[in-house]
């Protein structure tokens, strides 16, 4: 029924529904700059890199009492803002520039809470308005609420299922985020889903169906802060580089395919505002003979395309370590075996590693928005918008977006050269094994960077 309504309320370009006054393409010039700075940087980390710099170092201490209150402030005001959401969005105006429901939805909570998560940390566990309601139904009933263990043959196909709906069909190409009353409805909708599943299998189904805990979860890998729990009852600030996070293996290999799903879902978004995708969306539809589903059709194909190279370039890896495993005498397996450990797929070790990617395009791409969108919530309340960007030039911004987006691809290299190194039998066959990698995310890298060069359709 969710698909159907999805269908339906499809349409040619969607985005972000809402035009700021950075919705302008960047220069050639700097896309074939960061292209070469992505090939030229890739090569020197290749050929450079004998050891991967793994350190954390605590910069400061919060007093616990502080950090109990503000996780508590972060858990109560979250749970006010979903119930405006709510209350607002089905009884105020109908403009979506005015609505509570359309700008704190979808650019302060959906894209503002990832841009949190790639810099600190997932927030998600305190924010969540369903666990706040959860753990309360908890503490009247004096223990967890759980009817039965969550399936594990499920792993996190729910909340890779509800990512796609989500912010790949719901977001990218549909009218929703236009609409406060059905953007309301979309969020009660979702938080009900949530609830429910929590009731019956306990905290587990958000660890796993959850599409925005996991997505947040994912991003938090690259964060490079971390506030962590000291022995002595107070909380460090630790600082640390961002592929550390991004080295260590999924747990299963539909995280790994919700990695790819994350890293395709914020190119798309991109390039669903472009003249380009406009085309080949009449296109398509004059050629198939349907209307506005042929946009799901494309996001749907480009996921699958997606998915297929990352599935073809784990395969070479894994072809690659078995070789070099059978030429130095011995196998991935025993040496996993004398490590203590069992061996991984190949997907689940590799995956992790596009994170960066995802990251600092998701960062390029929507810290503006955010910005912009937070700015003009005091509306609501009747007072004039402010504009927190107001400091940064045309300029500025499209060296920010190319520095984002080849910083994110230089950290994806560092990390997949730990990955390598950790696999393989010899530096050789690491290097030989990180190549087909590094391939992929060039194409990756180049991918996006001629996203942002792209006009903007209105």
């Amino acid at each position: 029924m969710v698909a159907t309504a999805l269908a339906f309320a499809a349409r040619p370009v969607a985005a972000h529904q809402f035009a700021t006054r950075f919705d302008a393409p960047v220069p050639l010039e700097l896309l074939y700059a960061g292209a070469g700075f992505t090939v030229v940087l890739t090569a020197v980390l290749v050929a450079r890199l004998d050891s991967t710099p793994n350190r954390t170092a605590t910069v400061g201490v919060i007093p616990r009492r502080f950090l109990v209150a503000l996780r508590m402030l972060g858990r109560v005001g979250f749970l006010l803002v979903f119930l405006a959401v709510l209350v607002h969005g089905v009884l105020g105006p109908r403009a979506p520039g005015e609505n509570v429901a359309t700008l704190a939805t979808w650019a302060v909570w959906l894209k503002g809470v990832a841009l949190v998560a790639i810099l600190v940390g997932s927030p998600w566990l305190t924010l969540s308005p369903w666990r706040t309601v959860y753990h309360a139904l908890c503490r009247l009933e004096g223990e967890a609420i759980r009817f039965r263990r969550y399936p594990e043959r499920f792993g996190d196909w729910p909340a890779l299922l509800g990512f796609v709906l989500l912010v790949g069909v719901a977001e990218n190409l549909t009218r929703i985020p236009q609409l406060p009353e059905v953007t309301a409805v979309v969020v009660a909708s979702y938080g009900l889903v949530m609830l429910l599943g929590a009731l019956a299998f306990g905290p587990a189904w958000f660890d796993h169906a959850d599409p925005l805990d996991v997505f947040y979860r994912l991003l938090g890998r690259v964060a490079p802060l971390r506030v962590q729990d000291a022995d002595d009852g107070t909380a460090e600030l630790v600082v640390r580089y961002p592929w550390q996070g991004c080295a260590r293996s999924l747990e299963s290999r539909t995280s790994a395919a919700f990695v790819v799903a994350m890293v395709y879902t914020v190119t798309f978004d991109g390039f669903a505002e472009s003249p380009t995708y406009r085309d080949l969306y009449f296109g398509a539809q004059e050629v198939l003979g349907v209307g506005g589903t042929v946009s799901i059709l494309l996001y749907c194909l480009g996921l699958l395309g997606f998915v297929g190279c990352f599935a073809g370039v784990t395969a070479i890896v894994s072809r690659l370590l078995r070789e070099g495993f059978a030429r130095a005498g011995t196998s991935r397996s025993s040496r996993a075996e004398s490590d203590g450990g069992s061996v991984p797929p190949t997907s689940v070790v590799l995956a992790p590693t596009l994170l960066p990617i995802a990251a600092g395009y998701e960062f390029a791409h929507n810290f503006s928005y955010v910005l912009t969108y937070a700015g003009r919530l005091p509306r609501v309340a009747g007072l004039e918008s402010v504009d927190p960007l107001w400091w940064l030039s045309l300029p500025l911004f499209w060296g920010i977006q190319v520095f984002l987006i080849v910083a994110g691809h230089v950290v994806a290299v560092v990390a997949a050269d730990a990955v390598t190194q950790r696999l393989a039998p010899t530096e050789r066959w690491a290097l030989i094994a990180h190549a087909p990698l590094v391939v992929l995310m060039v194409g990756y890298t180049v991918l996006s960077l001629w996203v942002v060069s792209l006009p903007v359709a209105v």
